[in-house]
């Protein structure tokens, strides 16, 4: 009897072991974090997105002359009105406007001045460029141009909660706030080789992020989303074979160690 119940614990932690396979270690995310960033530090690569081929721009005017807008208005163009004072034109989404598609050479067709070349830009260098042509070419004398990307979706595929397409109204994305929206990682996920595939300047790349360490996420170029990225989350061997034999052993052998815990219990609970 007395060998019996030596083997209930020894039983107990077989099954802890094969139930317990992913440590906290492999779980808890941006480890070191708190020690790293006890002292703030500068953040050093800040988000700035650049325009890309096939984007769509809503590009809006403003000034307290509004025929001065008439020349520049047409279903692509929102004109602002009187908001000039204060530069914060509401994008109307909603009235059937259309957009400067970016097209592949990186040009959009603009009233007025034609053809304009915006690949690679910032909104800001956009809303700059228009805003400097109206005012020197003397077309509008108080001109403030605002320039927003209604384009900007990633997609997040693979082992999380709740995979799609996102979509953002913003410019700064990083990769915690779309892993976030997309419900976070499940369980079984692998947390250390998170995968980023990024189309850039005619090139397509591949980075590959470890959420477990906090300066492989902060450091890495995709911390900051950029517009189209997709995000893969690879799920771990068994699960991405459930009918492997790994994964079979595992679930047969916790099985086999449960019943033997539940058996020598029971006996030992019967002899007392």
């Amino acid at each position: 009897m007395k060998s019996i119940e030596k083997l209930l614990p020894v039983c107990a932690l077989c099954l802890g072991l094969f139930t317990s396979c992913i440590s906290n270690k492999k779980m808890i995310y941006l480890q070191g974090a708190t020690q790293e960033y006890a002292v703030p530090q500068e953040i050093k690569d800040y988000f700035e997105l650049k325009v890309q081929p096939d984007d769509q721009l809503a590009i809006s005017v403003s000034s307290k002359d509004a025929e001065l807008l008439a020349r520049f208005n047409n279903n692509t163009l929102i004109g602002g009105g009187n908001n000039s004072q204060t530069g914060t034109n509401t994008v109307n989404v909603s009235s059937g406007v259309s957009y400067f598609r970016v097209n592949k050479n990186g040009d959009i067709e603009f009233p007025i001045f034609g053809t304009i070349h915006v690949g690679g830009m910032t909104t800001g260098e956009i809303s700059a460029l228009i805003q400097n042509r109206m005012i020197g070419e003397g077309y509008i004398n108080d001109a403030v141009v605002n320039t927003k990307i209604m384009s900007f979706k990633v997609t997040v595929m693979g082992d999380v909660k709740a995979p799609g397409t996102q979509t953002y109204q913003g410019e700064r994305l990083t990769i915690l706030e779309a892993l976030g929206k997309a419900g976070d990682l499940t369980n079984t996920a692998h947390r250390n080789n998170v995968l980023v595939i990024r189309e850039e300047n005619g090139l397509r790349k591949a980075y590959e992020i470890n959420l477990l360490d906090n300066q492989a996420v902060f450091n890495s170029p995709a911390y900051y989303l950029q517009q189209n990225d997709v995000i893969y989350v690879q799920p771990n061997k068994s699960q991405r074979v459930k009918g492997s034999t790994s994964y079979t052993w595992l679930s047969v052998g916790s099985t086999v160690v449960g019943m033997i815990v539940s058996i020598v219990s029971l006996i030992v609970a019967l002899k007392r």
